[in-house]
């Protein structure tokens, strides 16, 4: 039977690629549209490859079919190929391009072409008359959505039909939102967050992505992890930890707590085994309660370009043969493989320029870029391969394990979420914070018991307040001391200086009743480094050398400044904070390190406050 086309030409008021993001997004595309959601399996062949079958019921119709990966070029087109071996159809080939328009570039001109052919004689009377209209119809309803979109006359690019809710779930919902807002983590989103879980897009909420919500509703990220924390508390929500592929960067292991979270995991699609890593591939998602709103399994499309963004073209290049087209990246580091398993390559392009991409029988070879706008695949291999240019830096969206255990408000919520006994997980990079009273003794001989008990509590209070502040958590108190633990190194600066500027106010304050006009002096020490995770006195705790290097450096703390290693000088925000303010570089030779540890004395906060000089 001959293969059926129809093609549809539209143009857009926006730039190819703010177009790109939208078209491209073909499984919001596809629930937009009122279609089905299907199952994959994902069966590895012999040559490395991946089989992806699938089944979906359209209707009355059962439909399975063969899943080819789609080709793409991100902000030109892609190429999506299904064969059929089920159902009326045989073969399904959507093709979309674009291109800027206009005499400014700012406009798109889109070309959507649909190819089908008939496995029967109910398929071919489909294509002959209703298949190409009806398409035709929703595609006009979606498309005229996305214009007005593109116009700035309606904020989002589809409407999607919002599930129904009954008295009682509606019910739910209310005292959720109500439980929410009664807490210091509301943040005023409650009933954002709560709109978005009930009414949002399936595609939107069966994985929900705080920091990807904080941009889009440009709002402080911890304010959306911390109300998404409670709303999970709330009942609102559901908690998951996923360990996604280091290559699709896919949720391929789910787990509801710590103490279930496997040491590693196997994806399909790539066809490998991986391990986890709390600073790179654990993420902490979240999704609708099950008792607020059921979200069925599946995909809507598993294989649109916009289920990976990261990925910048991803091409079939037949054994034994050269692949030249059209295609520019912008500049940046980029990672070359295969989609297949096997090895990969890393490429620093400058923009532009031929690139040259060589495929051997387990080896990738990137070459020197030399001309403009042109990218070539060489496949020298016995097997066709699908070749995946991507970008380097890691998913932005991902709430990675090692940023949400360091936030106050997870450990202050989910103090049970904690790794099974014996357990450990390796953290690439945590900034601590030891701090401690000076003179704690002789305050409580001065004073008395009960009032320097208030005092201790005081500054343990405010010390976790300003910890908070800065996306920080107190891991554990011990007697007087306090270690804290933070993500960026810059922030637990920050933090610390803004402990010694609170100190002199709490030492004002506490003056008369204390007797005497240096109530408190705190020493702190920061450091930066690998460490391990693990379950400690029922506790999320860390363990490895970090640990102890911060615990010595605070011990060279005469009280009221801040040592820091001379190691997390260079990162950006500290040295921002840094050119603000004095110090003096020193070394010690510290219990358990053999060479002189070298570190920085920074005294000014404790100066200025000595003299009330703010």
């Amino acid at each position: 039977m001959r293969v059926h086309r129809h093609e549809w030409v539209w143009s857009f008021d926006a730039s190819p690629e703010e177009i790109w993001l939208i078209l491209s997004d073909t499984a919001r595309f596809n629930e937009a549209a009122g279609l089905p959601k299907h199952d994959i399996t994902e069966t590895p062949q012999d040559d490395g490859s991946v089989l992806f079958t699938a089944v979906s019921k359209l209707g009355p119709l059962t439909l399975a079919w063969r899943e080819e990966p789609v080709n793409w070029v991100a902000n030109k087109w892609f190429e999506h190929r299904r064969h059929f071996t089920k159902g009326p159809l045989k073969m399904l080939c959507a093709t979309l391009e674009v291109e800027p328009a206009g005499p400014d570039g700012v406009q798109s001109r889109v070309v959507y072409v649909l190819e089908a052919e008939a496995a029967n004689i109910l398929g071919e009377l489909l294509l002959r008359t209703v298949f190409f209209k009806s398409t035709g119809k929703t595609f006009s309803n979606l498309v005229g959505s996305i214009a007005q979109f593109a116009r700035g006359e309606r904020d989002v690019p589809f409407d999607v039909a919002p599930p129904t809710f009954d008295a009682a779930a509606q019910q739910r919902i209310a005292r959720a939102v109500e439980a929410i807002n009664a807490t210091p983590y509301a943040h005023g989103l409650a009933e954002r967050l709560a709109r978005h879980a009930t009414t949002g897009p399936e595609v939107d909420v069966v994985k929900i992505r705080p920091l990807a919500l904080a941009r889009q509703w440009h709002a402080p990220p911890r304010h959306v992890i911390e109300v998404c924390l409670e709303a999970t508390r709330a009942g609102l929500l559901d908690l998951r930890w996923d360990i996604l592929c280091p290559r699709c960067r896919v949720a391929k292991s789910i787990s509801a707590g710590l103490d279930e979270l496997p040491t590693g995991a196997h994806c399909g699609t790539c066809n490998i085994d991986y391990g986890r890593d709390f600073s790179r591939n654990v993420e902490l998602s979240f999704q609708p309660a099950a008792g607020i709103r059921p979200v069925a399994f599946g995909e809507y499309c598993m294989f649109g370009p916009m289920s990976t963004p990261h990925i910048a073209a991803q091409l079939c290049v037949e054994a034994g043969t050269t692949r030249e087209l059209d295609a520019s990246f912008a500049a940046g580091r980029y990672l070359v493989r295969t989609l297949e398993a096997g090895p990969e390559a890393n490429f620093d392009l400058e923009g532009g320029g031929i690139l040259e991409v060589r495929i051997g029988d387990g080896t990738v070879s990137v070459g020197a870029p030399a001309g403009a706008g042109k990218l070539r695949l060489v496949n020298a291999s016995a097997h066709d391969r699908n070749v995946v240019i991507e970008e380097r830096a890691w998913e932005r969206d991902a709430l990675t394990a090692d940023r949400v255990t360091a936030m106050q408000a997870f450990r202050d919520l989910f103090s049970d979420q904690v790794l099974r006994p014996g357990d450990e997980v390796a953290i690439q990079r945590v900034t601590l914070m030891f701090t401690d009273l000076r003179g704690s003794t002789a305050l409580y001989e001065s004073i008395g018991d009960a009032r320097a008990y208030g005092l201790v509590r005081d500054h343990c209070a405010f010390l976790t307040g300003i910890v908070r502040a800065h996306d920080g958590a107190v891991v554990k108190t011990i007697g007087d001391a306090v270690m804290a633990a933070f993500v960026e190194p810059g922030q637990a600066l920050a933090a610390a200086l803004e402990i010694q500027q609170a100190v002199a106010e709490f030492n004002r304050s506490h003056a008369q009743s204390a007797g005497g006009d240096n109530v408190v002096a705190i020493k702190v020490g920061i450091h930066e480094g690998s460490c391990i995770a693990v379950t400690l006195n029922d506790r999320l705790d860390y363990f490895g050398t970090t640990v102890n290097m911060t615990a010595r450096l605070q011990g060279q703390s005469r009280g009221g400044g801040i040592i820091l290693s001379a190691s997390m000088a260079d990162d950006p925000a500290v040295a921002a904070l840094l050119a603000q303010r004095e110090f003096g570089e020193e070394s010690a030779e510290l219990r358990g390190f053999d060479a002189r540890v070298a570190f920085l004395r920074i005294d000014e906060v404790m100066h200025k406050a000595a003299s009330g000089d703010q």
